[in-house]
């Protein structure tokens, strides 16, 4: 019991030392927040939700960040398709590895992914896919989920591709003529560093979109940033609030793919009074911090792009 009381205090300890940074920011962005978004939050624990991976374990990228490592704990193509491999209700995160121009593969699936959209709602992670692949994979899809990078010397280093921001957009556009689009941005992709968020943050603030997933580095086993830290807390505080007043309208959510311990449990707390909208697995402090900041919480059981 001492040792989760002393945990808590450092959090909170830690967090409104970073909050006494710039204080008139952290108030402006709770105003935003509360004056667009009221006093609610969204706090997702995404069970009912299968990730599923088109390639299996396999990637044509070494991807600094992954190699592989979070494929395999998704599920097959044929594993859910087997009859009664889906409860009533499941949606799916269809994923997986992509090939050497940073695509899913999805297209060679597209019958037995159709055939899954008569009955359960689809999470689409299509990678960097042309228009005509936009459009036919659009009607399959309630959502796509499609990461950002704004740095052209991160995408580089973390995936071995020569593309910049604006081979991003394109893609991003080509989407949104046919679904709904859930922007995902890494904090410190690129080993921990800055990797262009906030060039990204520019291109999708000029766009005015509606939702926005931040997730941050975790340095994993197994990769090549196995050894490095995530990015400051202060940075990624930084972030938030700057995304909380240039896009005051927008759903911000601080996604499922973050460090954990300390580290997590500080910026849970940062997330919340920066303005956040919702939040995926909170960690036991951010449910009372909600409490304590007077906001009504709502839970979900959805990947955070369908909720």
């Amino acid at each position: 019991m001492a040792t989760n009381v002393t945990a808590t205090n450092s959090a909170h300890d830690e967090a409104r030392e970073l909050c006494q940074v710039q204080p008139q920011r952290w108030e402006a962005a709770w105003h935003a927040r509360v004056a667009h978004h009221g006093r609610t939050v969204r706090f997702d624990r995404p069970v009912d939700t299968i990730p599923v991976s088109v390639t299996g374990a396999a990637c044509a990228l070494d991807c600094a960040h992954c190699n592989r490592v979070y494929l395999r704990h998704m599920r097959t193509l044929p594993e859910v398709v087997a009859p009664g491999a889906l409860p009533a209700g499941a949606s799916l995160l269809i994923s997986g590895g992509c090939d050497a121009q940073g695509r899913v593969p999805l297209m060679p699936h597209l019958e037995t992914l159709r055939d899954l959209a008569a009955n359960h709602r689809l999470n689409l992670h299509v990678g960097l896919i042309g228009a005509d692949e936009a459009r036919a994979l659009a009607p399959l899809a309630e959502v796509v989920s499609f990461d950002v990078v704004g740095d052209r010397a991160a995408a580089r280093e973390v995936y071995g591709l020569d593309v910049g921001l604006d081979d991003y957009m394109r893609t991003l556009d080509a989407l949104r003529q046919h679904v709904a689009v859930v922007p995902h941005v890494t904090i410190g992709l690129r080993g921990g560093r800055p990797s262009g968020e906030i060039a990204a943050l520019g291109a999708l603030a000029a766009r005015e979109i509606e939702r926005l997933v931040y997730i941050v580095l975790i340095p994993t086993a197994g990769t090549r940033y196995e050894q490095c830290e995530p990015p400051p807390l202060a940075y990624v505080a930084d972030l938030l609030l700057e995304t909380r007043l240039r896009l005051p309208r927008t759903d911000l959510i601080l996604g499922c793919m973050r460090p954990r311990g300390h580290y997590g449990r500080v910026l849970d707390l940062l997330a919340l009074r920066a303005g956040v909208t919702a939040l995926v697995n909170p960690s036991h402090l951010a449910v009372e911090e909600a409490a304590a900041l007077g906001l009504e919480v709502s839970w979900g059981s959805a990947c955070c792009a369908l909720d």
